[in-house]
């Protein structure tokens, strides 16, 4: 029993920032500091409540500029995580256009499944644009272009 009390006693009362930060990695496809990935770590002096529910992330605006993270929890909360942008010097040529056709991986660990899809909007590589499958089954999704008629679905 005083193994147990010193598991609980030990178990922090905050949320895991640093676990935050990979999801925002994950969701955008680029690590923190990168071109496209946050700017900055979460700032560690947050004290956010643990949540129990998987967290949500999206984008707060078309333009990408910042990841809204947020706890789906009663009382839960919310967090703005700025994206870096690609440099002024920096150009970000079309890899894929709105209506081509694009080959959607679906990427996990040790395996991946690929099936035909439909770009819904144009990007660069490394962008993030919203495919759907061609059997036109299923809600759209966000998958990150790859190369020029391939985007992947990272699964955590």
């Amino acid at each position: 029993m005083t193994a147990l009390v010193a598991l609980i006693l030990a178990a922090s009362p905050f949320a895991d920032l640093v676990a935050i930060d990979r999801e925002v990695a994950v969701f955008t496809g680029a690590s923190t500091g990168a071109s496209g990935g946050a700017a900055l770590p979460v700032d560690r002096r947050l004290r956010l409540r643990p949540c129990l529910s998987p967290l949500s992330l999206g984008w707060r605006t078309p333009r990408q500029e910042s990841v809204v993270v947020e706890c789906p929890d009663l009382g839960g909360w919310r967090l703005f995580v700025p994206v870096r942008q690609a440099d002024a010097g920096q150009t970000s040529a079309v890899a894929v256009n709105r209506g081509d056709a694009v080959t959607i991986a679906v990427t996990g660990d040790g395996f991946t499944v690929s099936q035909p899809g439909e770009a819904l909007e144009t990007g660069p590589v490394g962008g993030w644009v919203r495919v759907r499958a061609v059997n036109g089954k299923g809600q759209p999704m966000r998958a990150r272009i790859v190369r020029p008629g391939m985007v992947a679905l990272p699964l955590p």
